[in-house]
């Protein structure tokens, strides 16, 4: 009797146990089926699938905002959990302005800064044209100006006097020589005496022992460096000349025949020398216009053109001169003052967008292609750039649509990746 109650018990349990777990298996579909007919999409976390939730917010256990779970459409934006999930080094989901690229006609212009620099078609020497001693010096500092026949400085020249000398005795003994009289009058203006000084000998009778040199140019003086003075090759102009420093030149020294005293700079002309990258310099063309602007004078503008393109490259240095002539009679222009310059180059047919649609990664550069609800990375070529416009001559089509900030698409932590370059 115990055994068949012991029997009966167990079998009972069994039924309770078996009934227990069917009403829970039912209750979870119910709950299942409740929380997808109550709002018609279940959300769920991407880091946690065992959160099941009928509406919109956060995961309960790690915050992060609940997607739809895969495979449902979401509410009027087509975005999905694959969508959302796609890698941010290709694809980003935003809502920046997207715009379209432009086919259209743009007058280029290629920017350029640089300075100005004397015309060195106005560099003019004065060099003495015989050995002696300066007696008197009438330019006193740089920058003096001095005029065409104007008086510089007074020398005696032992080989001068000699000159004037076998002329006075050519005159008084030997009247008839007509043909060495010439010759030694031809002499002395050879050796640089005016006409009017040699005609002043042979009337007076009497030699100049301190002979007067007059400049035949006309301009700003510029000291000579000693290097120069004393025979060394350097051509260049002097560098220092505006620290105001005593001339090289002084009363009472001895110069030797052929020997530079003075640079004549003439300031009515200047250049502008302005530095084009290596890339561009094949748009660049002779008479191109050309706009300056000077940071120092603010409103003034100058029009002028590209005058010479320099053949050469320099040495450490991956641009190329080109210069402006510029007109500077009333002497406002300043050398080694900075300048800025727009250089017309001409129009180009194109592709365009702005420059802000564009992000340089090196030697790539990349735009932000709309593709649905999400922008994806798509490399492209590029060529001139005018002013806020960029020509792009492969990778885009006129119907594409693009971000109109590429830059703010563009995580500085993440390493971007376009198709065919993973």
């Amino acid at each position: 009797m115990k055994k068949r109650m012991k029997a009966i018990s167990i079998v009972l349990t069994s039924i309770l146990l078996s009934a227990m777990l069917v009403t829970a298996c039912s209750d979870k579909k119910k709950q299942q089926a409740s929380v997808q007919t109550k709002s018609g999409a279940i959300y769920t976390c991407p880091m946690h699938p065992q959160i099941l939730e009928d509406h919109p917010g956060s995961c309960p256990i790690c915050g992060m905002t609940l997607v739809k779970k895969s495979g449902q459409a979401s509410e009027g934006s087509g975005i999905s959990l694959n969508t959302v999930l796609q890698p941010v080094n290709s694809s980003v989901i935003s809502g920046v302005k997207a715009i379209m690229p432009e086919q259209k006609e743009v007058a280029t212009t290629i920017s350029a800064q640089g300075y100005l620099d004397f015309d060195a078609r106005m560099f003019n020497n004065i060099a003495s044209r015989y050995s002696g001693r300066i007696e008197k010096l009438y330019i006193k500092y740089a920058f003096q100006e001095i005029h065409k026949g104007e008086r510089i400085f007074d020398i005696y020249s032992p080989d001068m006097v000699t000159a004037q000398q076998d002329l006075i005795f050519l005159m008084k003994n030997s009247p008839a020589e007509t043909s060495l009289i010439n010759a030694a009058k031809q002499k002395l203006l050879l050796l640089g005496m005016a006409n009017v000084q040699v005609n002043q000998v042979i009337q007076t009778g009497k030699a100049f022992y301190s002979l007067p040199v007059y400049s035949s140019y006309e301009g700003h003086v510029h000291d000579i460096p000693h290097s120069q003075m004393e025979g060394g090759s350097d051509t260049k102009a002097p560098s220092d000349y505006a620290n105001n420093l005593p001339l090289s030149i002084r009363e009472g020294m001895y110069v030797e025949k052929g020997q530079n005293l003075f640079n004549v700079v003439n300031p009515h002309m200047l250049w502008a020398i302005l530095k084009i990258d290596q890339s561009l310099i094949a748009a660049i063309k002779l008479n191109q216009p050309v706009k300056i602007t000077l940071p120092d004078i603010p409103g003034k503008t100058i029009n002028a053109t590209v005058d010479f393109i320099e053949p050469v490259l320099r040495e450490d240095d991956k641009t190329i001169s080109i210069r402006v002539y510029l007109d500077n009679m009333d002497h406002e222009l300043k050398v080694n003052s900075l300048v800025k310059a727009e250089i017309q180059t001409g129009n180009i047919n194109g592709l365009w967008i702005p420059r802000t649609a564009l992000v340089y990664l090196g030697q790539t550069q990349i735009v932000w292609l709309k593709n649905g609800p999400i922008f994806k990375a798509k490399q492209v070529s590029t060529g001139v750039i005018s002013k806020n416009d960029v020509l792009v001559s492969k990778g885009l089509s006129a119907t594409d649509s693009i971000a109109s900030d590429a830059q703010y698409l563009t995580d500085s932590e993440s390493f971007i990746k376009t198709k065919g370059n993973e």
